[in-house]
């Protein structure tokens, strides 16, 4: 169960935030989520469209696609039923299929009293590891690793995707890519209220937006179809590993 099962009255803490939003994947069965995601690049403006479909425990599919370059061979698909993890890029006619990177054991705190901020989160349902729904289903390790890191307030609420979200801005993380350790770096954070879920994150250097990525739908406990985690290689597909 949720060490903190719901924000209630006014605005919490950022630390009774952080726990709170740990636990988020433990208050849902399934879920069923669009992220859409824009990144400002010497190329322009990039969007990506990004579908999470997950059932626990185990089952989860995303698929990505960038609707600028069109419709064929534009897609790329990760898929999971809790044993085996299948891959396919389109564009390339590639794909893999592999057993689940198995957790290093002994660093969930399991077995001792360690407060929840010093263990090493273990999913329910793994998703692709450093990828958006990674992040935004499970925020623990972003908390924990990223935003602790920097100075961190929460600034008020927004709705997103039709949900109330709690707004927590961070200055400088120091946990971060080379590129963005800068003293101007900012995150942007839109946290479901009710569930604990990243809905938006927004990233900026020095004023300028470079990145915001956002839920545009959001079906915690939706019904989902058998075909929801199908996936066939299509015959020329050349597997890697």
């Amino acid at each position: 169960m949720p060490e903190v099962a719901a924000i209630r009255g006014d605005l919490p803490s950022v630390e009774t935030l952080f726990t709170f939003m740990r636990d988020a994947e433990l208050r849902f069965a399934t879920l069923r989520m669009t992220i859409e995601e824009r990144a400002w690049t010497a190329l322009g403006e990039e969007l990506t469209v990004i579908e999470v479909a997950l059932r626990h425990p185990g089952e989860a599919k995303v698929l990505a696609s960038v609707p600028a370059r069109g419709t064929a061979a534009n897609y790329e698909v990760w898929l999971s039923d809790g044993k085996t993890v299948q891959t396919f890029v389109a564009g390339r006619r590639v794909g893999t299929r592999r057993p689940v990177r198995r957790t290093v054991k002994g660093v969930d705190g399991s077995g001792g009293d360690l407060p929840g901020s010093s263990k090493v989160y273990t999913a329910v349902t793994p998703l692709q590891a450093e990828s958006l729904p990674e992040l935004f289903v499970h925020p623990a390790g972003f908390c924990q690793n990223v935003l602790t890191t920097g100075d961190c307030r929460i600034t008020g609420t927004m709705e997103v995707a039709g949900r109330e979200a709690i707004v927590v801005e961070c200055d400088h993380p120091r946990t971060v890519e080379r590129v963005a350790d800068r003293p101007d770096y900012r995150l942007v954070i839109a946290v479901d209220r009710a569930d604990g879920v990243i809905l938006r994150l927004g990233e900026s250097m020095g004023g300028q937006v470079t990145r915001d990525a956002a839920v545009t739908s959001y079906e915690p406990n939706a019904v989902l179809p058998p075909s929801a985690f199908a996936f066939s290689f299509p015959a020329d597909t050349t597997f890697i590993y």
